[in-house]
Order: C-alpha cells, then structure tokens, then sequence
C-alpha cells in the first residue's frame, strides 16, 4: 500500500513515529493509502529546517522571491489536469471543481508575485529638523499553516504564498484525509527554485496541531477548520505568544426578495448549495424566500432542478457533484438530515441511502432539500457540510436581513433582487463578513481578502490579498539623524515633540 510521508528540507522526511492514518477513495470506500501522523518530534524537525534557511531566504531580495512565485504559477499551470485528478481522487470533488480548487489558490500565488510593491514602507522626509522617519516591513521568520480537507490545494497556497513571498519559512499541516497533493505543492515549489527547507510539509492530527500551537520558535499560525477548533487553535496560540488567525465553520444564507429573476436565483444556488457536495464553508445552504407567494415559487422550482442534478463518480464528466470525503463524515450529514425531520421539518427530497451502481460501497449522499426549517431547530444552527438545502421561510425583508445577522457564523451571505436600494441597504445592515448581490458564492478576488465575522474568524486580520501579507509580516519604524558636525545641543530631559 501506498505510503504518504512528510517533506522536509526538499526531500521526502519519514520521521521518527509510527502511527498512520487512512486515506480513502471516497467513490469506492476502499483504502488507498496511509499517511504517516507527525508530532511534536517531526514538527520540531520542521521547525530547526526552517529556522537554518529563512534569515537567508529572508536577506533574498523581494523580486527573487517573486520569481520563484512566477515559476511555481507556470508549473501548476502545466500541471493542472494531474493535480486535479490527484485532488479529486482523495477528496471525491469531481474533475472540473477540483481545478477550480487549484486554480483559486494559483489566483493568491499571482498576487504574491506582486510582493516587491506590497512589502514597501512608507518615507517621511524631514520630519523633524534634519530627521527622516521610514517604515519597513520585514517577516515574522517561522510560520505555520494548519488546512482543512475541503480545500486542499487554494488553502494551503492562500497561506504559504503571502508568507514564503514576505520573506518567513513555512510549516503546513494539512487535512490528513487528503495529503497527497498538499505534498506535490510543496515539491513543485521547490523545482520552482525554492530553496530547501522553506515549505516543509508535516502530516499529523491533533497531536501535531499541539505541537505546532506550543513551539515557541513558530511565531504566526494560518489556521482554516470547524467553529470550535478554530477558537480552540486561537486560544492556545495567542496564549503561547503567537500572532493567529482561525477561521472557522458558516451557515451562509440566500435571501430572495419577490422582485428577483426566479430562474437565475435557482440555477445559481444549485451550484452554490450542493457544488463539491456542499463540503465548503462558501456554501449556500439556507434560502430565504420573502413572502409566501415566492417561497412556494421557488419550492417548486428548487424540486425540479433537484431532479435534474446527476451525482456521480468524481471522474465523471458530467456529474454534479461526487462523493463526500469520509464514511463518517456520510454518516454525520444523514444523521442532521433524519435531526431535521425529527424537528419538524418538511422533508421535501431525502438524498439519504443514496447508491451508485458499481460502486455501492462509496460516500455518496443525494441532494436534499427542507422546507418550513425554524431558527431554533439545531439543524438551522449547525453546519451540516454536505448536499443539504434548507428553506427558512420569511414574511419580510426585515425579517430576512435578521436571520443572518443574529446567526452565530457570520461568514457570507447573498441577496436576490432586481432593486438597488433594497441590496445596498441589505450590504450596509447585515452582520456578515462577505456580501454577495445577486452573487451566490461572494468569496473575494486574490487581491481583496477572504474573512468573516463572529464564530466564523477568531483574529483580527484576513487571509489572503493585502490582509495576508499584513498578517506574516510586522512593522519596524526607523527615526534617523545625520548630524552635521558643529556645537552640541543642550541636553534634553523632555519627551522628543515635533513642534
């Protein structure tokens, strides 16, 4: 059986454990590989790699670094169609998404390219008499990066790209459930000319979470997963002195207002609500129709399209979406499913027991759709994380914008409707980190930031664009003097004023 090990310093690292955990075929169910779990022994491996190489990367002039950018965005282009059949056949997201995958990470690799403009400081000319003050921008040293398996190619890049491009060394831990391309990214940097012991790559579960949140040597943690183990990642970093943003899990609503093309909005959220088999904290799993006359619409509409979705293999062309990535996470979303029944619910399409042919034993679960969901029902609360759409019923538009600014995620949320006024006002008023008008999925361009608020982010700066290179960098402030020469001023025993 195929064995995933670590990578350290350019090369493949087994390190000194012997625990391993399964990867799966989630179209198949069968095991197709293990994966060697690290610990605090491999991380601190990682750690002394890193720490010998990055003052020299960091000394390595802004447009060296870019350059590597440059190469490692030529080789995934070159590479796409294997990395994408690599993502799919662990993750189980089908072809076409996992390139969408892929390619949203290269978008954050093209804005790191642009690292020389983004790590210049600001210049103030004679500030005082004869006094210049500058500002620089230099990078925290060893960093670290802990990644989910829904994303396991643009999370990592959104993490490593900004920090190996401001001049830090980079630790990624990923998701142990899909480890193997996290793994090629990091050999294609370096045949990018990164050199060794830059991005080190370390496999693990809680154990090597522990051990990267402890390390005193690792300065700023990048951390994407559920609710609870985001703030529990933030806690125990801050605690240990460390810089940390965590992102967590979201229940994104759709509000639909009575105005809003009605085909669209549908076509839309079924890409949005069961696109990768609704494993993204993007998705769109909760519509909220305004008036009764538009929910019954849209009801009607939303079992039509349902009909019509093909959930197949993750290699088949034409299928939707494929499997989820787990037998336990299956489990796990048809156990909300029959929660959402015994709430009360309208069960109105059950994508439980669903089975592909030739392929029986896989981690498919069929669209569903609820109707009637109440906001006290836990299934409303949670996140469930698979093909799941829930219909909250609304009798107004002050009613709609209410039920995602009180919800406890605060990730994304989307409006539809034809009327300016009332979208602007929808964007000025909720309480959610990212808004998206008439636009299902509204996770920003590499060049804005991605974060949301409440037990969606714990931390106080976004990943990726700008934020990103904020966040894997830290401010230095230089006041200077060139004195002349001449008689010496008085001595001065009062703060330094610039009158």
């Amino acid at each position: 059986m195929r064995d995933i090990a670590h990578y350290l310093s350019g090369k493949t690292f087994v390190g000194g454990g012997n625990r391993y955990g399964d990867v799966f075929d989630p179209n198949t169910g069968k095991v197709q590989a293990r994966v060697r779990l690290g610990g605090a022994t491999e991380v601190a491996a990682a750690v002394d790699a890193a720490k010998a190489v990055q003052p020299e990367w960091a000394a390595t002039n802004p447009q060296r670094r870019a350059r590597v950018m440059f190469e490692f965005k030529r080789l995934l282009e070159a590479h796409m169609d294997d990395l994408a059949h690599m993502l799919s056949a662990e993750h189980g997201k089908v072809i076409a998404d996992a390139k969408g995958d892929i390619q949203r990470g290269l978008e954050v690799i093209e804005f790191a390219c642009g690292a020389p403009h983004l790590l210049k400081g600001d210049y103030t000319s004679n500030a005082g008499s004869g006094i210049d003050v500058y500002s620089m921008r230099v990078p925290l040293g060893v960093v670290a990066g802990i990644t989910p398996f829904n994303f396991p190619a643009m999370i990592p890049m959104w993490m490593f790209g900004p920090a190996i491009a401001a001049g830090n060394a980079f630790i990624l831990k990923p998701s142990e459930r899909d480890p193997s391309l996290p793994v090629r990214l990091a050999e294609l940097m370096t045949e990018a000319g990164l050199p060794d012991g830059v991005l080190n790559v370390v496999h693990g579960d809680k154990e090597a979470v522990d051990a990267i949140l402890d390390h005193p040597d690792i300065k700023a943690v990048s951390f994407v997963g559920s609710s609870d183990i985001a703030h529990y990642v933030y806690q125990r970093g801050v605690a240990a002195g460390k810089r940390v943003q965590a992102m967590g899990g979201a229940k994104n609503h759709g509000i639909i207002l009575p105005d809003a093309d009605l085909d669209q909005t549908v076509a839309d959220i079924m890409g949005a609500a069961f696109g990768s088999a609704g494993e993204r904290c993007m998705a769109l799993p909760v519509v909220v129709p305004v008036g009764e006359k538009t929910a019954e619409a849209l009801r009607a509409k939303f079992v039509t399209a349902i009909a019509g979705l093909r959930v197949g293999a993750s290699t088949d062309k034409d299928a939707h979406y494929g499997p989820v990535v787990t037998a336990a996470h299956k489990a796990k979303i048809e156990n909300y499913i029959e929660l959402g029944v015994q709430e009360g619910a309208e069960l109105v399409v059950d994508g439980r027991g669903f089975r592909m042919q030739g392929l029986e034993d896989g981690f498919f679960v069929g669209p569903t759709l609820f109707d009637h969901v109440k906001p006290g029902m836990k299934t409303y609360q949670e996140e469930i994380f698979g093909p799941v759409l829930q219909m909250v019923r609304a009798e107004s538009f002050e009613q709609a914008l209410e039920l995602p600014s009180k919800h406890q995620y605060g990730n994304g949320v989307a409006i539809f409707t034809r009327n300016g006024e009332a979208a602007r006002e929808f964007a000025a008023r909720v309480e959610v980190g990212m808004v998206g008008i008439n636009v299902p999925i509204p996770v920003p361009l590499a060049y804005h930031t991605f974060g949301g608020w409440k037990r969606s982010a714990f931390g106080d700066v976004n990943q990726h664009g700008p934020e990103g290179f904020r966040f894997f960098t830290r401010i230095k402030t230089v006041t200077q003097r060139w004195p002349a020469g001449g008689p010496v001023s008085d001595q001065s025993f009062v703060i330094p004023t610039m009158k």
